[in-house]
């Protein structure tokens, strides 16, 4: 049941993304086309406007047809008639929230960070579900590792059968359910790829900035220019250009103890820690290389998300320090 139940929600999900995906310009060359200043990859497929001449102006260049689009601020979920699951159900509408949220704090930044709140509360009952899950499973450690210890080296089929029976009622004894840990999990791939598709197809966002940071630069960009360019670089500690690298460092130390909260499902041996450390090590190198290379709102949105994750998981820590070291957290 459980196996099907994963099909299915696969199956879904690739139904959902695979209609309405983002398309980029392309020049005479199949080239993406980047705007000169900060580095976005132009989408084709926009959903509203720009506002800023030269952007206008490259899509003229390299025959994107935009005249037909609403401005920004007259974009509703219907702009464009039916164009997709993925893109009618869930692009559009959080495109039109983030507009709105935009037009009523005079600031795209706050927008972002405001509707990623308002989706972790949404989504606040799964998450903590996880949490307590994980929780859960550091109170079982030690019965777990006694268990590792006792079978160790006992690898016939009715020694590991058994084993299993033993491990599910320790599983049974502090309410864990290896599943619902990992539904929060499954659950944040197409979250982030809902927002990165929601801000790509808004140019209207990527001509604000927040905090000083514009909103469609990526830390590359405003670091090294449009190629590894290291004069770029050096120069950029005298225009204030340096304050981009700032993002990833944020991004490697929020996800780091997003995961170090998290933990506890890591496993029931030292040798399935150290395999859960190793994965999670090239997880945090690559989030944190690929921040390089983000718009600075969508990177906005990860940290969000990292804080709330952080907060979430220490009041529940605490909640758990504050009763009886013994007993088990209910689901």
């Amino acid at each position: 049941m459980k196996k099907k139940l994963i099909i299915l929600m696969v199956t879904l999900f690739l139904t959902l993304t695979l209609t309405g995906c983002t398309t980029y310009v392309k020049d005479d060359k199949g080239r993406t086309v980047k705007e000169p200043t900060t580095g976005q990859t132009l989408t084709e497929n926009i959903l509203c406007k720009p506002k800023n001449e030269d952007v206008l102006k490259t899509y003229d260049k390299n025959k994107v047809d935009i005249s037909k689009l609403p401005d920004c601020n007259d974009f509703t979920p219907m702009s464009g008639g039916y164009s997709g699951l993925w893109e009618t159900l869930f692009v559009k509408p959080l495109s039109y929230v983030i507009i709105k949220l935009g037009i009523l704090f005079g600031n795209y930044g706050w927008a972002i960070i405001f509707v990623t709140l308002i989706i972790r509360l949404i989504i606040f009952p799964i998450s903590k579900k996880s949490a307590l899950q994980a929780e859960n499973m550091k109170l079982a450690q030690k019965d777990l590792e006694k268990l590792e210890k006792k079978y160790k080296g006992r690898d016939s089929q009715e020694d590991q059968m058994m084993k299993a029976q033993e491990m599910m009622a320790i599983y049974k004894k502090y309410n864990i359910n290896p599943m619902s840990g990992c539904i929060f999990a499954f659950i944040q791939l197409p979250l982030f790829l809902v927002f990165l598709e929601s801000l790509n197809r808004l140019p209207i966002i990527f001509e604000d900035k927040f905090l000083g940071f514009n909103l469609g630069t990526t830390p590359f960009t405003a670091l090294f220019g449009d190629s590894l360019n290291f004069n770029h670089f050096f120069a950029s500690f005298g225009n204030g250009q340096w304050i981009y690298i700032l993002l990833p460092i944020i991004v490697a130390l929020g996800t780091y103890f997003s995961f170090k909260f998290n933990s506890g499902m890591s496993g029931n041996s030292d040798e399935q820690q150290k395999q859960m450390n190793t994965m999670i090590n090239i997880m945090l190198v690559f989030i944190v290389f690929s921040s390089f290379v983000m718009p600075t709102s969508i990177i906005i949105y990860w940290i969000t998300g990292n804080i709330f994750t952080i907060i979430q998981s220490e009041l529940i820590r605490r909640s758990k320090n504050a009763r009886s070291n013994t007993k088990v957290i209910k689901k």
